[in-house]
């Protein structure tokens, strides 16, 4: 398409689309712990019960219709951490079937005994392009203070995360914003692997102190050449749904990063809790536009494109 297709009259996005994270999970066949009715794990989003459904493949095809979605990337959706694998040969299951996803982040415990033998797995397999493991670490940026640090700086979790470059895997990073200075010694330390800050950073409010930290520990995490973001995950808990709540923030990723360095992702069916998936793209478009073309398509689709490699949904 030639980048004036790409707009509307109005400057928003029409192209492709990349959703670069998004779950699918069956809480009838596959055990979830985090999902099971007796279990309410705290949550960034608050009570997250109204989630606790089976989403299949089906569904997300069903959101997404008409919405230009090209392809799609799995996140590990914090399967039974014995058997990290078994989600793998689901998710590829599911794709054989289905069309998606075209590829994947799987899960992987990098200070398990068996952390190379389960990253070699993962790696060979035809869908997984990068792991996730959450560090843990300060629930504040007091404990950041106070010294406290994350598995990020724990010398057998670093030895895992030393194992990626030579297979080929990122690394999807879920933690807060105030752990991203760590996250860029991290980055720095292993420059020829892909960090991938999941969720924006989690920015769990929009009080002005709290975003303009946040927007300071972007621009930390920034400086490593090798990070890229995921703008996704933007819901505030008890808060709607707003275009208004989210358009700054979503230009501070592409200020902050570069648009070749930002991506979509719809968090499905997650962030579903709080939009449907029109609109939440509704948000994305009208945020973005007035960007150049270029610009709007390398965020909604370019970024995951190169970082992700995924396979095209059928038509």
């Amino acid at each position: 398409m030639s980048e004036d297709s790409l707009l509307d009259g109005a400057g928003r996005y029409v192209g492709p689309i990349v959703d670069a994270h998004h779950h699918v999970w069956d809480l009838e066949r596959n055990h979830y712990p985090w999902l099971t009715p007796e279990i309410l794990v705290p949550h960034r989003y608050g009570d997250y019960t109204a989630m606790k459904k089976t989403y299949l493949a089906e569904d997300y095809l069903r959101d997404i219709v008409g919405h230009g979605i090209v392809a799609s990337v799995y996140m590990e959706a914090e399967w039974d951490p014995t058997d990290p694998l078994g989600e793998t040969r689901y998710i590829e299951g599911v794709s054989e079937r289905t069309g998606v996803p075209g590829a994947m982040v799987a899960q992987a415990w990098l200070d398990a005994p068996d952390a190379a033998e389960v990253l070699r797995a993962q790696a060979s397999s035809p869908l997984v392009r990068s792991v996730r493991h959450k560090p843990g670490g300060p629930g504040s940026p007091a404990g950041v203070a106070a010294g406290e640090r994350s598995l990020m700086s724990d010398e057998r979790w670093r030895d895992g995360y030393a194992a990626l470059e030579g297979l080929g895997l990122h690394f999807d990073l879920q933690t807060p914003w105030w752990n991203l200075p760590e996250a860029r010694t991290l980055a720095e330390d292993f420059p020829e692997t892909t960090l991938v800050v999941n969720h924006s950073g989690v920015l769990l409010d929009r009080d002005p102190a709290t975003v303009a930290a946040w927007r300071a520990a972007l621009e930390e995490i920034a400086q490593a050449p090798n990070a890229v973001i995921k703008a996704s995950g933007l819901c505030v808990a008890g808060a709607a749904w707003s275009t208004e709540l989210n358009r700054d923030v979503i230009l501070d990723m592409v200020r902050i990063f570069g648009a070749d360095r930002v991506m979509f992702g719809s968090n499905f069916p997650v962030d579903g809790m709080f939009v449907s998936y029109a609109g939440l793209l509704e948000t994305y478009r009208d945020s973005l536009a007035g960007l150049p073309a270029a610009d709007q398509r390398a965020v909604f689709a370019g970024t995951a494109e190169r970082v992700y490699r995924p396979a095209r949904i059928p038509a």
